[in-house]
């Protein structure tokens, strides 16, 4: 067994004893039953049929990922320069898309706009199975839009469901609803990093996993519309517009609403960054001969952010400090493993700095997510989350078009550690200044 191989099923068994150690709702269920003497209990899990959702929905946009740019080069044939611009498309229509997104799901429905995602995201992948250019352009316009809808409209909508379905009462936290999401993400990522690659070998060609995604997608949809409850924003009675728009646009002005949003441009940005850079960069530290085991050095970062989300719902039960400081701390974490990326490394330490980003991952999700959850209103809710990804994939396409290949991860991981850097300092200054949870 090789190293990377060595590595990640030590991860996994840390990942194990971890979630051994989960602060369960049965636990507090239990607590909540001293302090009254009859407690009404459902053995099914109130959030079960959100967490099904996102594994599928998670799954379906995982299982594409890792052969989607192989796709575009060695089965349809596209040229490197024409691949980034069919990438830089997709996060233009994101961009471009999110405000209405966002103010579409508040006004007509979380829950129909997440059905559309299905249908969206499904049409997208047969287009991109489909070897003609225009076509290709066109899904990967129906891929931003349906990124926009993934990364805002569903967290919305859980939000939401939560706080109408009242769920603390029924043992539930938002904050362990968040963990558990992370994990839920992390154990998609790695299910089907193992599946894909599996399809890929049995049917000999790149499409087969987009059709796969296909099919989770039209799973999820039935199990959205048969279970999952409309929430809106903005409800019919209350229906003046103009009213809505000013308390938008008075939230995204809130001092701490935009020291989240710059912490979370320059995060998630150098997150993607790091997905399309981590592979050179390990490879040119590379001091064995052959081929690297790609799906185990993916699978052991997944492995990584599923752990430090486990040590995050343990360490965030009690609620040692606040989400902000924690936030800090995540930042700065972020910032050391860039400034040693940009620097002399070796394959090993390479590989660790990678897997500790990944941690840093894994406790950003749960925590950025409590944090808005707890900021932004529900009447908005969809509306403030998409905008608020607008500048990250402008900061992504920009990225990509000033770094102009592969070869410049260097210089891509000393910008990310300064804008990091910056990032922390504003969140800091505004907990100190705002009362940040």
């Amino acid at each position: 067994m090789g190293y990377y191989e060595t590595s990640f099923y030590a991860l996994l068994a840390i990942c194990a004893g971890l979630l051994a150690s989960q602060p369960t709702r049965r636990n507090e269920l239990k607590k909540q039953a001293d302090s009254r003497k009859q407690i009404s209990r459902d053995d099914k899990h109130p959030e079960a049929n959100w967490y099904k959702v996102y594994a599928l929905v998670m799954g379906a946009d995982w299982v594409q990922g890792p052969y989607l740019y192989s796709l575009y080069r060695d089965e349809h044939g596209l040229s490197e320069r024409l691949v980034s611009t069919v990438f830089a498309t997709g996060f233009l229509s994101a961009a471009i898309s999110a405000y209405f997104v966002g103010a579409l799901a508040d006004k007509r429905g979380r829950k129909a706009v997440c059905m559309v995602f299905c249908l969206l995201y499904a049409m997208s992948c047969f287009f991109t199975v489909i070897p003609t250019v225009p076509v290709l352009f066109l899904g990967r316009i129906l891929g931003g839009i349906s990124t926009s809808i993934l990364f805002s409209v569903f967290d919305s909508w859980m939000v939401t469901n939560f706080r109408e379905r009242k769920l603390v009462e029924n043992g539930c936290d938002l904050s362990r609803t968040y963990a558990t999401t992370s994990i839920v993400n992390s154990l998609s990522a790695i299910v089907s990093g193992v599946v894909s690659e599996w399809l890929v070998r049995v049917t000999g060609t790149k499409k087969a996993p987009f059709l796969l995604s296909a099919g989770l997608l039209w799973w999820a949809l039935q199990i959205i519309w048969a279970h999952w409850v409309e929430n809106f924003g903005t409800k019919a009675s209350e229906s003046p517009e103009a009213p809505k728009k000013s308390n938008l646009w008075s939230t995204l002005k809130q001092p701490s609403i935009l020291a989240l949003g710059f912490a979370s441009t320059m995060f998630e940005g150098s997150m993607y960054l790091f997905v399309f850079f981590w592979t050179p960069t390990i490879k040119s530290v590379q001091k064995s001969a052959g081929e690297l085991p790609y799906g185990y050095i993916f699978s052991s970062f997944m492995a990584s952010s599923m752990a430090a989300a486990l040590i995050f719902n343990i360490v965030m039960q009690k609620r040692p400090f606040k989400y902000s400081r924690l936030l800090v701390g995540i930042l700065l974490a972020a910032n050391f493993c860039f400034v040693k990326l940009a620097g002399p490394k070796t394959e090993d330490a390479t590989f660790w700095l990678f897997c500790l980003f990944e941690a840093c991952v894994g406790m950003y999700w749960p925590c950025a997510g409590y944090l808005k959850g707890h900021l932004v209103e529900d009447d908005i809710r969809a509306g403030v989350y998409s905008i608020l990804r607008i500048p990250l994939n402008i900061f992504v396409v920009l990225s990509l078009a000033i770094a102009g290949d592969s070869k410049q991860f260097t210089k891509v991981f000393s910008v990310c550690s300064m804008l990091l850097t910056a990032s922390f300092g504003v969140v800091w200054a505004a907990s100190l200044k705002e009362n940040m949870p």
